[in-house]
């Protein structure tokens, strides 16, 4: 079983500034999974507590001289904590000062007072005299029926809603979650094929909402609300909505709600928010743009997917 590549320079900055940030929020332990073609970085997917993040993206957005082989069909998945991998990454930046190439490559050593040689990724830059290294403890290689399971998990969570709402400023969103986060713990979200977005928490003194409309819709849409529906409360049409098929509407923590808008630290473009067939999660999809252009950048993808407290109406 054998890793190695070099980081690009898109990669260092793509990984220490936006990516490794954004994923730690979402949680501390995710797979790092492998293949010739991609990298993953999964968060929750062999456990559905807790929202699932997955992050995608092709060998050469982050390495070259990309190498990697193994007994189960040349892939290979481990997990990590994603704060030790962040912290050695700057560390060597900090460090390498000459700019010199950085190789990220998977070994197994043998730790101080241990007699097992256990795995580490390794980042190593190497100058004329000398080369720095830094290792990061990771799991022992997944199995290859986890791995088979891990395969299947991602399939699974790359199913997209039928309809998708391009939603309003990342930072409008947060400072609402922000401040709706200590009225209660449960929000509820309600997404129409009329480009409608509408958020609620309920308590029993205190209701609070905010509805954002006639947004982009990517999908399954529909024309708008008939006539009836001028003048009702945005709470009512929402009602309305999802009785006549129009709309969808789940309930999720605010806690993982608002885990999920942290991921704007990766500075994506734009976001969407849909539900999945049957209420089975809510999916928020963060879109990277090509710098420079207004064209989506397909060797990159990040998406979260929160579970829902209950099914919801659908």
């Amino acid at each position: 079983m054998k890793f190695k590549a070099f980081l690009t320079d898109n990669g260092i900055n793509l990984l220490e500034k936006r990516i490794l940030p954004a994923l730690d929020k979402t949680g501390k332990i995710c797979h790092l999974y492998l293949t010739p073609d991609h990298a993953f970085f999964l968060h929750n997917l062999l456990n559905s507590d807790g929202p699932q993040s997955i992050a995608q993206f092709q060998v050469p957005s982050l390495f070259h001289d990309y190498r990697i082989s193994s007994q189960n069909d040349d892939v290979i998945a481990f997990s990590i904590d994603l704060s030790l991998l962040h912290r050695a990454l700057r560390s060597i930046l900090t460090v390498n000062s000459h700019s010199n190439p950085i190789q990220i490559k998977l070994v197994k050593k043998l730790p101080p007072q241990s007699t097992q040689p256990t795995p580490f990724l390794t980042f190593e830059a190497k100058g004329h005299k000398s080369a720095v290294v830094h290792d990061v403890p990771v799991s022992k290689p997944l199995s290859r029926a986890d791995v088979r399971e891990l395969q299947l998990a991602l399939d699974s969570a790359q199913q997209m809603p039928e309809t998708l709402v391009k939603a309003p400023e990342l930072n409008l969103l947060q400072n609402f979650v922000d401040r709706m986060k200590h009225v209660g713990d449960v929000i509820r979200v309600s997404i129409s094929k009329y480009g409608d977005l509408h958020l609620q928490i309920s308590t029993t003194l205190i209701t609070l909402g905010a509805e954002f409309r006639k947004l982009v819709v990517l999908g399954e849409r529909a024309d708008g609300a008939d006539g009836g529906d001028q003048g009702l409360s945005a709470q009512s049409r929402t009602e309305r909505a999802v009785q006549r098929g129009d709309a969808m509407s789940v309930q999720v923590s605010v806690k993982h709600f608002f885990k999920c808008l942290q991921s704007s630290l990766a500075k994506p473009d734009c976001a969407f928010y849909g539900i999945a067939p049957q209420g089975a999660c809510l999916i928020v999809i963060f879109q990277f743009f090509v710098p420079g252009t207004r064209q989506t950048d397909k060797s990159i993808s990040l998406h979260c997917r929160l579970p829902v407290l209950d099914s919801g109406s659908s």
